[in-house]
């Protein structure tokens, strides 16, 4: 399905248990909403599960440029508008779970409970020579260029040696993104500064990350707990970025009982 949001076409599904509360699922960078099939399944049984491709990323318009969090945030808030969601559940891995902590600081009213998986809420100064070389990378070499090292930082090396299907899925995500939408979105992630504001979130918030995750790391995870005061944090053992794929039986369990408080 499309709906045109924010002055794009916006790729989405919604599906599940109708009339039941809205399961909004936003992905990581350099994926799309395929990287959810391990929550899919249990999710549709209680809830209604929109999912939808980022700005650049999946069958959702790349425009070329620099794209701003603020972009993104209203993006989303579009999608609900459109779809007449007044109230929804976020759950977001990575990006996804940045742009959450824009819903919850700009729009509140918009949300019922918020998950934050493997994220951050602050890119510091001395990591703005790494995403510039991943941008210069992606540009100069295309997607095949940063998929390697991408899927390194994604999952422990005991699963990508072992994750067989899985992790060839997630690789063919990461090679289909448009140039234009990674660079784009990484723009908005590296001047990502929520930090300092996140005391003012008042929804109930679950934050999660993979105990073995070098990108969004356990101590992001603190920082962001130790400021949302209604907030409570599961760190997953034997996990790196992609948490909700890595330790899938973990993560939905907590999600799950979150969910259905």
């Amino acid at each position: 399905m499309i709906v045109e949001a924010n002055g794009i076409n916006i790729h989405y599904e919604l599906s599940g248990k109708k009339q039941a509360p809205v399961v909004v699922l936003g992905h990581s960078l350099a994926c799309s909403q395929v990287m959810w099939w391990p929550q899919l399944e249990l999710l549709e049984t209680h809830f209604q599960v929109l999912r939808y491709d980022t700005r650049g990323h999946g069958q959702t318009d790349a425009l070329p440029g620099s794209y701003t969090l603020e972009q993104l945030v209203a993006d989303a808030i579009g999608i609900l508008d459109a779809l007449k969601l007044d109230r929804v559940h976020w759950v977001g891995l990575s990006m996804g779970g940045m742009i959450g902590q824009g819903i919850a600081l700009g729009h509140p009213d918009r949300l019922s409970l918020l998950v934050l998986a493997d994220t951050a809420a602050i890119i510091p100064a001395e990591a703005q020579p790494v995403w510039q070389e991943r941008i210069d990378a992606a540009i100069n070499g295309g997607m095949q260029a940063v998929a390697e090292s991408t899927l390194e930082r994604w999952f422990t090396p005991e699963y990508l040696r072992h994750g067989g299907p899985e992790v060839d899925r997630i690789r063919q995500q990461v090679l289909a993104t448009p140039v234009a939408g990674y660079v784009g979105c990484s723009e908005a992630i590296r001047r990502l500064n929520y930090l300092d504001r996140l005391d003012a979130v008042e929804t109930k918030t679950l934050i999660m990350v993979g105990a073995d995750d070098p990108g969004t790391p356990v101590a992001a995870s603190e920082a962001m707990h130790a400021q949302i005061k209604n907030s409570q944090m599961v760190v997953i053992p034997q996990a790196a970025h992609l948490s909700n794929i890595e330790q899938a039986q973990i993560f939905n369990d907590n999600l799950m009982r979150f969910l259905q408080l």
